[in-house]
């Protein structure tokens, strides 16, 4: 008999499974009916600024440890072995620095949309730039991580696919609608416990069932999933310490420093204090849940090592690595009842934690960055109902978009990277272009964006095509047929990608350097264009949208010539010691940075409301 016949929902493990969606909800509507019931923008948007580090560390573990994660990052270890595992060492300085740089940047300029400060330091166009990208990437993210959890439950259980992806996307948008900030947060706290809860469970149960930890590790060990650190430069290799270590330093800095998901939860702490102190918290925690998702992978192989996996399922390879860990998991607890219904609760609490997210996030860069500007004279109450209904909103094309997430046929955890690579490291690239560069203006930043974007797409859409089409990039272990081609087209194609292949390992570059080589684009490209088109002075700059990196790094150089380098003073102090900051809120919105000094009494304030 077909072992996936056997498989099946009990109705401990649907009751298991409605519990977590019953619970959510009712998160929501205890925050929708207690407090201030959601009727301020402060209230709906930051929770008011009233969390504290516990929870908004726990919050910021959940919101992108997604379903991708909890499904794609066991694959990746069953298929390639434990060198994923040393992303791990990129959690230091990919959370230090934020904590170090970015909070402190954010929380003393008192923002609501970290996409605020790009105008404080550049301009009105800069900022809708970077808020169109971050809606680009994040709607497109929401796809994956509401669609990746609902396919493999269906390919494993028969589960209703549309059915899940409903279920998931209308529970989140309604909890998130009604209970703002503060229940998405807490939301999150309750479904981080149950991801966790749900993996051990997995991990037990897997090593009892393989014969015990000593016969996991031999297997794993025999079948070479065990990987020593792997030094070699080349960076078309897929994993490497390289790859991993450096690029994946970017990577997370461009989801724990710059991305408005995680800003939002930074600003919504109490103090400053709190906030730095959250994202240390964070450290230890994605260390667990890195370490639970690779052992999770090595128990796998180790229980299917001998075996054919999924024998009867006549689909590509990389469309059946995330139904490889829902299989693993049902064949596991298939005669444990309760325990696979707790683990599809993990897998879809991954999955509502991170879009739910994206849904707050959404309706605050929509609001602030794109709607307040041109509606100065909006009151507070209708401020708030139109934030909700963008909540709304983008809920609904949330569910469009796991449509468009079925076209497509790379691994989960690669489509998710090559998304953050491709839109989040030109984000990442232009806020460091503002915070440690001067001198780099508001031209210079346009089209040092541009030229960032241009670059990732180019490298990722190459790599897709080529691989498709035979090229260099093909030699990879997901050779999926993403586009179905005439022979002459693809004959075409492939010849004009070849050729340009020879010339360059762009399109063979892996895909943990994407974020990296376009952030370093972005910044190259913009002092480049600002040094042609007029360098900003340091004291033309709105006061606090600066950090003093040059002047930090250049610390044995005379003052002076520090100065006519144009470093930025340290961090919340200017050149007159007799300056004090300010920073007050208008109905009509929040100005920012008065600066007061007794011998100009210049104020500088931005002009634009938000």
């Amino acid at each position: 008999m077909d072992p996936l016949e056997r498989m099946h929902f009990t109705t401990i493990d649907y009751v298991i499974f409605a519990l977590l969606l019953v619970a959510s909800m009712g998160i929501g509507l205890y925050y929708a009916l207690s407090g201030g019931r959601q009727r301020t923008t402060q209230e709906f948007l930051l929770a008011d600024r009233s969390m504290s580090c516990l929870p908004v560390s726990l919050s910021l573990i959940a919101t992108f440890q997604s379903a991708v994660a909890i499904v794609g990052v066991p694959a990746e270890i069953y298929t390639h072995g434990t060198q994923y595992w040393f992303i791990g060492c990129a959690y230091i300085l990919g959370l230090l620095i934020p904590a170090h740089v970015f909070i402190p940047v954010f929380y003393r300029l008192h923002l609501t949309s970290a996409y605020q400060y790009l105008e404080l330091r550049f301009s009105k166009p800069v900022r809708i730039c970077g808020t169109l990208t971050f809606i680009f990437q994040t709607v497109i993210y929401m796809g994956v991580c509401v669609y990746t959890p609902a396919l493999a439950l269906n390919a494993v259980t028969g589960f209703d696919l549309w059915g899940a992806v409903l279920a998931t996307g209308l529970v989140c948008t309604l909890y998130t609608t009604l209970g703002g900030l503060k229940a998405v947060i807490w939301t999150d706290v309750f479904q981080t416990i149950v991801m966790f809860a749900g993996q051990l469970a997995v991990i037990v149960v897997g090593v009892q069932q393989t014969g015990g930890l000593a016969e996991v590790w031999r297997k794993v060990w025999e079948g070479n999933r065990i990987s020593g650190i792997d030094l070699n430069p080349d960076p078309t290799e897929r994993y490497t310490f390289w790859t991993l270590g450096v690029g994946g330093i970017f990577l997370m800095l461009s989801l724990y420093g710059v991305n408005q998901a995680q800003v939002q939860r930074y600003l919504s702490s109490k103090t400053e204090r709190e906030a730095i102190m959250s994202c240390y918290m964070v450290f230890p925690s994605l260390q667990v849940a890195l370490a639970l998702s690779c052992v999770m992978g090595l128990v796998m192989f180790a229980r299917y090592s001998s075996a054919t996996l999924l024998p009867t399922v006549h689909q590509p390879l990389c469309v059946l690595y995330p139904q490889m860990v829902l299989y693993f998991v049902m064949d596991m607890l298939q005669d444990l009842p309760g325990l696979s219904g707790l683990f599809i609760a993990c897998v879809f609490s991954a999955a509502l934690s991170t879009i739910s997210s994206a849904f707050n996030s959404l309706a605050t860069v929509t609001l602030e960055d794109l709607i307040k500007p041109h509606c100065s004279a909006m009151t507070e109450a209708r401020a708030t109902l139109l934030s909700k209904g963008l909540a709304c909103s983008y809920g609904l094309m949330c569910l469009a978009m796991a449509y468009l997430t079925h076209l497509m046929s790379d691994s989960v955890l690669q489509a998710a990277f090559k998304i953050f690579g491709m839109v989040g490291g030109p984000l990442l690239g232009i806020f460091c272009l503002g915070m440690f560069f001067p001198w780099a203006n508001s031209t210079g930043a346009l089209v040092g964006l541009g030229s960032g974007l241009v670059m990732a797409f180019w490298v990722g859409i190459g790599s897709i095509v080529t691989r498709t089409s035979g090229g260099p990039a093909a030699v990879s272990h997901f050779n999926c047929t993403a586009v179905q081609l005439s022979e002459n087209i693809t004959t075409a194609i492939g010849t004009a990608l070849n050729s340009t292949a020879s010339k360059t390992l762009f399109y063979s570059l892996s895909f943990m350097w994407y974020s990296a080589l376009s952030s370093f684009t972005v910044v190259i490209t913009g002092l480049i264009v600002s040094f042609l088109t007029g360098p900003m002075k340091e004291e033309d700059v709105t006061p606090g949208t600066l950090y003093p990196l040059l002047g930090n790094m250049l610390y044995f150089v005379p003052d002076n010539l520090k100065q006519n380098l144009c470093c930025a003073t340290p961090l919340g102090h200017r050149v007159s010691q007799q300056s004090t900051w300010a920073h007050h809120t208008q109905s009509s919105g929040l100005c920012s940075l008065v600066e007061t000094t007794s011998k100009s009494n210049k104020t500088f304030c931005n002009k634009n409301k938000y």
